[in-house]
């Protein structure tokens, strides 16, 4: 599973990122338009983001369209925040 991941381009990512955001929004029952409005995105970086024409999309207007399909929680899915590490716990413990 990841050395697939590892093989792809960062283009090849994105497009499937822009591919996964298209299903979700419509899951969801949003229109592009929809989206343009809530986000401030346009219609355009939108649609060329959902079919892949664009993988020079922000991280910003990524954030974006995640919050305007009520999603914005999966940023957390990308860069989860790392648990203490054992030596962290050890040295607080002998701290006391």
């Amino acid at each position: 599973m990841y050395s697939e991941l590892y093989e792809k381009s960062g283009s090849d990512i994105i497009r499937e990122l822009g591919n996964r955001y298209s299903d979700y929004r419509k899951r969801m029952g949003y229109t592009q338009k929809e989206v343009a409005k809530k986000s401030g995105l346009s219609v355009f970086t939108i649609s060329s983001f959902e079919n892949g024409s664009s993988t020079g999309i922000t991280m910003a207007s990524f954030v974006k369209l995640l919050r305007s399909i009520d999603s914005l929680e999966e940023i957390e899915k990308l860069l989860p925040e790392l648990p203490v590490s054992p030596r962290e716990v050890f040295k607080k413990q002998s701290k006391k």
